[in-house]
């Protein structure tokens, strides 16, 4: 793809999604970061119904350990894997109180340190509550990616690497919202709904379903 097919796409997404963000609810970076940790192999909406209860008196890592692991773990029950996710938010707000009295870390080797939290994570974190151009590539981005033509690659860390070169400047701070919104809900792994996709004629997969 060439830079005035992705310049025009990227063009077309900030037109029709001006301030995009997470789906995630969340009210400040430490209550973000346990988002994401739960949102892995899960969807933001599962998290947000189990969270928004605790969320509404946990503001704090403290607040989570004050709750203990058994509560935690009832709390979020509803959502995959609950028992190692509360294990892992647990020890990670441990960590967050003990070495960064209760900050949420703003560097990717400190965030990718703590438990339950990769690559991925730590770029969501890095992104959407510290405002660093990073691109966390989840399934919904690698399939855009390779399958439009905008950064294919063999693996995720091969599209991010990609798509932090080849997306222009001005757009990379949004990049990564608007790349995950249009595969959960237009880009689809099944049958992607290219009729309704704003970037038809600029995608350069064979396989469209016009």
């Amino acid at each position: 793809m060439n830079k005035q097919k992705r310049q025009e796409i990227f063009e077309r997404f900030r037109a029709a999604n001006p301030h995009p963000t997470t789906e995630l609810e969340y009210e400040n970076p430490f209550q973000l970061l346990i988002a994401v940790i739960l949102s892995a192999q899960a969807t933001d909406k599962s998290v947000n119904i189990a969270m928004q209860p605790v969320f509404a008196t946990c503001k704090t890592p403290q607040a989570i350990l004050d709750m203990g692991l058994e509560r935690f773990t009832e709390a979020i029950r509803t959502i995959g894997l609950f028992r190692t996710k509360a294990k892992n938010v647990l020890a990670t707000c441990e960590i967050l109180v003990t070495q960064y009295q209760g900050m949420v870390p703003q560097t990717r080797e400190e965030l990718e340190a703590l438990p339950g939290v990769g690559r991925k994570t730590a770029n969501v974190v890095l992104n959407t509550a510290f405002g660093q151009p990073t691109m966390a590539v989840d399934t919904h981005i690698f399939r855009v990616s390779n399958r439009t033509g905008i950064a294919p690659g063999k693996d995720v860390v091969a599209v991010e690497q990609k798509l932090l070169k080849v997306i222009p400047k001005e757009f990379l701070m949004d990049a990564h919202h608007w790349l995950i919104l249009h595969g959960r809900y237009i880009c689809v792994a099944r049958k992607p709904k290219c009729a309704n996709c704003l970037i038809n004629d600029l995608c350069e997969y064979k396989e469209k379903t016009v």
